[in-house]
Formats: structure tokens, C-alpha cells, sequence
């Protein structure tokens, strides 16, 4: 059996955890920059507030309901996810971490499943104060629905699938994990609308309409394991970092900037997997929210010599992308850089023209580079194109301490 560790509202759960007075009470956690909602407390999705939704949408909402805003805390929410994995690890010989908030175990060697997900609930919310919840079934796919079940539907926050049908019957298609919006749309043409219509599907068809990931699907909701759980996280086969302007600019200095420090971030996150990228692609959006008819986006790609995680070499194709597409007197809301045919860095095959001494002086330089830049602190060595000023620093207005991570956040008791 396959179970799924789920950490219920996990951003607005850590929130939680070191502010008591938040309990019960409606919490949104917003996205870089204090964009968009990416996280809800169960008050806050009572109210109708949705996940992506602009914050400046729901004011009238936030003000009216007394709900609790907070920026996103990418180390408290990191260092609490460790502390949860780290416990998954000790009681399951095979763990698999999805996101910063799941899991997947392999429970095959485990009899009594109730007792197991019991014992780790007991253990997480004693250790770190995160609330889990279990879905068990027979494959990754059914897990999913299993937890989806655990969550809205157990007082336990437990549920092991052992009848699937009745529950495939009333499930709906749209809520099944691996199936998007555009097959479901599809489906939904056909009159697939649960995961029992879904599965009663000729199975030739489903792979001609939805290759073979969608084959693999219909066959897990069948109990047929077609996922396993892996132990070795898999490469990312391509990588972005984009962010939301503060305010809209057409400051080509300032978007010059960003892309740099976006370009830097995705070499760094490639050297952590120790993997090399074959291409680069830059992208800039305006805002869609306040002129809609006006929308204007625009995108393109270049093509390294040789594989590269070097970032000097980076951040130069993404600025010539940039000069490529930067329009003036357009004022800018987002852009992003992404990171495309990732290969293993022990993979890569230099060129005639590529000095093996050139490419060893500058893994050395990097890897340098990436530890003092760990033990010091992001950008403490960093390239005068990433800019000297405060300018670059994401808007969090709303930004809790680092509880777990830094001294001087620490909480102090009174005796």
C-alpha cells in the first residue's frame, strides 16, 4: 500500500505554529512580492477567498473579515518542511518527498497501516505543531483521492481506500491528480465527469487522446501500480525564477536587474541538482488586470554552445534576450528566466572550440562561490549586474520572523 503525507494549509500552519492567537482565525499567505494568494487557512477558503487570487481583489474581504495577511516565508516553511520529512523518514523505510508539504510512502512492508499513520500524526504535531493528513490505497493515484477524502471528510484526517468504486463513482474528474484542465475539458466532451466514468474508458483510446501518463492514470484508479515511490528525487527538466514588479516599470535598467538576479537564482538551483542547461528563455508580461485589451506579452529562447551552469554565462544570454524583446515605453509587470534541456553534469560534452581548463577554473569558482554564499547568505558574493542597490528586494510588507532560522528571531520565554 501507498499512503500520502499531506500537511494540511502547510504555509498558514507554520504561521500558526508560533503565533497561538492565529487560531481559528482566517490566514492567506501571499506570493513573492505580496502578489497573489498561494495559501488558506480553512476560515479564509470558508470566506471565498481563492488560491491565485490578486491580493488587491480581496482588500474588501481582508478588511471586513479581520483576516491575517502574511508574506511568504520560504525559510520557516523550508525548515519546518525539513523537520516533517525528517520525521516521515525515521518511521517508513521508503519515502518519497513530492512538495515542500507531501509524501509518498511505501508501505509494503507494514501491516497495520492505522497504526502507523496514527503513530507519525502523533509524532509531527508533538515535533513541529503541523497537522497531517493520510490517504492510503494501493497506487499514488488512488492515495491522492484517499488524502483528498482524509482531509474534507475524517474527523481523523485518515482514510484507507479498501472499496474504490463507490468512491470512483462520486469523484469528480476535474479533482483527479495527473488529469489537466485541457483533458478534463475533453473528457468532459465525451461525458467522462467522475473517475469512474474515466475508468470505464477503453484503454487504446485513453493513450491515443492522453499518451501514455494518461494510460498509466486509468490504470492506477484501477489499482495497478504504475508510479513507484522514488526514494532519488528526479532532475527538474527545466527551471524558472519569475517575479511580480512591485509596481509596473518600464525601467530597462531596473528589468536588466531583475533578470540578472533571475538568472542567478536558476544557476544556482542547476548547480544544487548538478545538472547543466542546454538553453535559455526570457519572458515579460504588462499587467493583465488593468488594461486587459491592452495585454501585451512577449517571449524567446537562445541556445548555449555547450550545456552550461555557468551563471556569468547565463545572466549574458538572458540580457540579449531581454534587449531582444524590451519595448519601450511599455510599462512591465513580470518577467521571468527559465531553463530548458537539462542534462546530468557529468553528461556534458564539450565542444572543439571549449577549453576543458576554462570549464574546471569555473566549476571550481562557482562551487566557491555557492558555499560562501550558504554559510554568508544569499548574494554575498554576487555580480555587479544584479545591482548594488536595495532596489532588487521582494515587497513583504507582511513577513514573519525566521523563527527557527535566525538568532535573533527565536522566541523567548519568560520565566
Amino acid at each position: 500500500m501507498i499512503v500520502l503525507a499531506d500537511c494540511n494549509n502547510f504555509y498558514a500552519s507554520c504561521e500558526r505554529v508560533f503565533n497561538p492567537k492565529l487560531k481559528n482565525k482566517p490566514v492567506i499567505v501571499l506570493s513573492n512580492n505580496d502578489g497573489c494568494v498561494i495559501a488558506r487557512s480553512n476560515e479564509s477558503k470558508a470566506l471565498g477567498i481563492k488560491m491565485g487570487e490578486p491580493a488587491f481583489k480581496i482588500k474588501d474581504i481582508i478588511e471586513k473579515n479581520k483576516v491575517y495577511v502574511f508574506s511568504t516565508n520560504f525559510a520557516l516553511y523550508g525548515d519546518m518542511s525539513s523537520r516533517v520529512m525528517s520525521i516521515l523518514r525515521d518511521e517508513v523505510p521508503s519515502i518519497e518527498i513530492y512538495s515542500i508539504d507531501e509524501a509518498f510512502m511505501d508501505l509494503s512492508s507494514i501491516s497495520n497501516y492505522s497504526d502507523i499513520t496514527s503513530k507519525i500524526k502523533s509524532k509531527v504535531s508533538k515535533s513541529t505543531g503541523i497537522p497531517v493528513s493520510f490517504g492510503v490505497a494501493k497506487t499514488k493515484t488512488l492515495a491522492k483521492i484517499a488524502n483528498h477524502i482524509a482531509k474534507k471528510h475524517t474527523d481523523s484526517n485518515v482514510f484507507i481506500m479498501h472499496e474504490t468504486e463507490k468512491i470512483l463513482k462520486h469523484f469528480p474528474l476535474s479533482e483527479i491528480w495527473g488529469i489537466g484542465k485541457s483533458h478534463s475539458k475533453m473528457l468532459n466532451q465525451y461525458g467522462v465527469k467522475t473517475a469512474l466514468d474515466f475508468i470505464n474508458l477503453d484503454e487504446k483510446w485513453v493513450q491515443k487522446n492522453m499518451a501514455i501518463t494518461g494510460l498509466k492514470i486509468l490504470r492506477e484508479l484501477k489499482g495497478e501500480q504504475c508510479f513507484l515511490v522514488n526514494e532519488q528525487p528526479q532532475r527538474k527538466k527545466s527551471i524558472c525564477t519569475s517575479r511580480t514588479f512591485p509596481k509596473d516599470t518600464d525601467n530597462l535598467n531596473f528589468i536588466e536587474e531583475s533578470i540578472s538576479n533571475y538568472a542567478t537564482r536558476c544557476a544556482e538551483k542547476l548547480r544544487k541538482q548538478k545538472s547543466c542547461a542546454r538553453y535559455v528563455s526570457v519572458f515579460l508580461n504588462t499587467n493583465r488586470f488593468k488594461n486587459p485589451g491592452n495585454y501585451y506579452n512577449d517571449f524567446k529562447s537562445m541556445t548555449f554552445d555547450v550545456s552550461t551552469n555557468d551563471t556569468m554565462e547565463i545572466i549574458e544570454k538572458s540580457k540579449k534576450i531581454l534587449n531582444d524583446i524590451y519595448k519601450e515605453g511599455i510599462n512591465y509587470k513580470k518577467a521571468g528566466v527559465i531553463l530548458g534541456d537539462i542534462v546530468p553534469e557529468n553528461k556534458v560534452q564539450l565542444n572543439l572550440f571549449s577549453s576543458s581548463k576554462k570549464y574546471i577554473k569555473m566549476k571550481s569558482l562557482f562551487d566557491s562561490v555557492d558555499i560562501i554564499n550558504q554559510k554568508m547568505g544569499r548574494d554575498t558574493v554576487k555580480f555587479l549586474s544584479q545591482g548594488i542597490s536595495k532596489r532588487q528586494k521582494l515587497k513583504q510588507e507582511n513577513l514573519s520572523p525566521c523563527y527557527t532560522t535566525r538568532w535573533s528571531d527565536i522566541l523567548q520565554v519568560n520565566c
